[in-house]
């Protein structure tokens, strides 16, 4: 996410992102659908993290639902910081320390 986020020199943004911050407030299909899209995605987060737990690349003591929340907001984060402006070198850094802090074993 962080080197598409930094490819993208038009800063072009996400529907998803944009529709969310401009309408979610206003219009309450577009929340629905943003808090619909943001579960699926924290759900497929959550079923890669119980993955890796079962391969023992992340510690199986831990809360994978909790795990896919911390790097669902990562994403995004890293998506409206690349947004804004933010070096990919910045963007990358960002990630890799995401990936450092997950529990390993």
């Amino acid at each position: 996410m962080a080197d598409a986020t930094a490819s993208d020199l038009c800063r072009r943004g996400c529907l998803l992102a944009k529709g969310t911050a401009e309408l979610s407030e206003q219009d309450p299909a577009v929340a629905a659908t943003a808090r619909r899209t943001f579960a699926a995605i924290e759900e497929l987060l959550t079923s890669c993290i119980a993955g890796a737990q079962r391969a023992g690349d992340i510690r199986r003591d831990e809360n994978p639902a909790r795990l896919a929340g911390l790097l669902l907001a990562v994403l995004r984060g890293i998506e409206a910081l690349g947004k804004g402006g933010s070096s990919p070198d910045s963007l990358r850094a960002i990630a890799e320390t995401a990936l450092a802090v997950l529990p390993r074993p």
